[in-house]
Formats: C-alpha cells, structure tokens, sequence
C-alpha cells in the first residue's frame, strides 16, 4: 500500500468538510488532497490528482453522490457519509468501504479507514495472510461475440473511442465495448499509466517523451494537461 494514502472529501456543507479535514488531518498517513463543495470539482479533482479513497456525501446538488460513485474508476474507493440512514443499502451494493452518519466521530472515521487498510493490503502485493500475491498476467475482453485474451505483456497503449475502447498490441489491435475507465481498472498499476482522457500506455512500450506527448512505436500520444504531473512522476520513480 502506498504511504500516504491520497483522500478526497466531497460534501456540500462547509462545516462537514471542515470537521472531516479535522478528522483526516490527525492520521498521518492519509493526506486531503482538495475538498469539494459538489460533483463537478469532484471529478475535477480526480483528472488533477491521484487519490486513493473519497469520503463522499449522498445528497449532493445536481448530481448525488451514489450517481457520481458508479462513475469513478474501481481503483478509487469510497466511503459514503451522509446524514440519511435510508441510503445504506445502495451505498454497500456500490461496494463502499463503510457508511459514516452525521455527525462522524474521530473514533468512528478511524475505523472506516482501517477498514480501507486491510482490504487494501491485496492489491499491493500481499493479501491478509501476508503471502505475495502472484501477478496476473491477461486479461479476457469482449470482441466479436466471445471473450479474448489479452496478455498485458502485448499491449502498447489503449485508445478510447466513443462507446469502444482499441487496445492496440505487438501484432493485432482488439476493438471492445466498454470504457477505457473500466479498462483502466484491470490493467496493473505499476505497468500501465493514464496520460491522457482518451489514452493508457504501457509504460515499458515508450520508446521516446517529450512534454507534450509520449512516443509508441512511431505513434504520438499526447499527454492530456490534468495527466502531466502524474506521468512524469511515474517515469521518474
């Protein structure tokens, strides 16, 4: 698991962000990256920042926190806080770390965010056993009316268009209904990087970068703005 875990707090009510940042800012290892007031600089934030975990209000203006939750990559987890017991049944079926009622205790928040911890432990490779967890290596898409295998060693980059994703490879391109979010979320972390709304390359396919695009076997990819500090920091680890 990353050391300091990257949190956004989403809430229309000023003094349940200020309570919550109060809360947050006494565990060392989670850092507020924003707090928004609604949906919009919610996602807003997300193409700005990498963030692991959002506490996210239900009853928000415009669009409700349940609907912006089924939007956001799986990678981002969520823990809902709200003041409306009546929602805690959607909020879990969207697979939510935990479900907080206003007002939210320190002790209460704590061990909302223990609960991400240990769930979280697989996915950076152990599990609750503290075994390594073996690496996946493929992936099965849609294409053509059956399921293919796409080994993650094949694919250079991914393209999103319209309803379809392009996952170009060494030797064949594979077209899929889906979005290059959902996508995003199969493919590994430490070997794929998003640079752009519309692009995920493989980070050892990059044969040459400049500030403003990334070099795949001949093909320009730009490098979306709200992507760019993210991208070089991966190339500089």
């Amino acid at each position: 698991m990353p050391d300091c875990i990257n949190c956004l707090v989403v809430d229309d009510e000023r003094v349940a962000r200020e309570i919550l940042e109060q809360h947050l800012g006494k565990m060392s290892s989670l850092s507020v990256v924003q707090s928004c007031k609604n949906v919009p600089e919610a996602f807003d934030a997300l193409q700005q920042h990498r963030v692991d975990l959002v506490f996210l209000d239900i009853n928000l203006p415009e669009v409700s926190g349940l609907s912006f939750a089924k939007s956001v990559n799986r990678d981002v987890k969520i823990i809902f806080t709200t003041a409306y017991r009546e929602y805690a049944i959607d909020g879990f079926d969207l697979q939510a770390v935990d479900y907080l009622l206003k007002p939210i205790s320190f002790e209460r928040l704590m061990k909302a965010v223990q609960k991400f911890q240990k769930e979280n432990e697989a996915r950076f490779g152990a599990d609750v056993s503290g075994e390594p967890r073996p690496e996946e290596a493929f992936i099965f898409v849609r294409a053509e009316r059956k399921m293919v295998k796409v080994n993650f060693a094949d694919i250079l980059f991914v393209e999103a268009l319209s309803d379809y994703v392009k996952i170009c490879m060494v030797d064949s391109t594979i077209l899929t209904r889906d979005t290059i979010s959902n996508i995003e979320a199969r493919l590994p972390a430490e070997r794929f990087v998003r640079i752009h709304r519309s692009y995920i390359v493989s980070l050892q396919s990059i044969d040459a970068y400049t500030h403003e695009d990334v070099v795949v076997q001949d093909m320009e990819l730009p490098i979306g703005r709200s992507y760019k500090e993210y991208f070089f920091s991966r190339l500089n680890r």
